[in-house]
């Protein structure tokens, strides 16, 4: 997605906002850094958001929307192409790894740097979450249920390294060899 300067205020301000946020840091990324590259006033940004909280918790819900489509359609893709689960999640993270402005797990990011001191928008990264284990969940047997906690552990733990630089092909491989030992055929 590219910017727009023709898009509404709102939208502009969402888009500057969001690409600061995950590339910076929320608290690194000030308001006026975010009005300047939306192009927009002061008193239109306050219209559209009476604080950073109510941008950031915009931010966070328009990324899981955007982030749980592309997700679960790739996830089910895969499985509908045949792939096992201990393939087929391994082959979705690989592709969104790939991404060349990959930075983590937004949530993930979130959580970190918010902790406690923004309870709205850690509802919005638990929900998150819990819709990516839901997702998860979907792709798994009634027998395999039982192994969920342990794929949603694995997942994240995934994320956070190759976010902090190990190959990802190897994490990719670590994951897939891990799967198949809690998801065997």
């Amino acid at each position: 997605m590219q910017f727009d300067p023709a898009a509404p205020a709102r939208e502009r301000i969402l888009f500057q906002a969001g690409s600061l946020f995950y590339q910076q840091g929320i608290r690194a990324t000030g308001i006026d850094r975010i009005i300047a590259e939306a192009s927009v006033t002061k008193v239109t940004f306050y219209r559209h958001f009476p604080a950073k909280q109510s941008l950031v918790v915009a931010f966070l819900e328009q990324r899981h929307q955007c982030w749980s489509a592309a997700f679960s359609s790739l996830l089910g893709q895969k499985v509908a192409e045949g792939l096992s689960l201990d393939r087929a999640l391994p082959a979705t993270l690989a592709s969104w790894f790939s991404e060349k402005d990959f930075r983590g797990c937004a949530f993930i990011n979130t959580a970190a740097e918010l902790s406690d001191d923004n309870p709205q928008c850690m509802e919005v990264v638990k929900a998150h979450k819990r819709a990516m284990r839901d997702e998860i969940a979907t792709k798994l047997t009634r027998q395999q249920l039982w192994a969920l906690n342990a794929i949603c552990m694995l997942v994240e733990g995934a994320i956070v390294q190759v976010q902090t630089g190990w190959n990802s092909k190897d994490v990719i491989k670590s994951l897939q060899q891990a799967l198949r030992v809690l998801l065997p055929a």
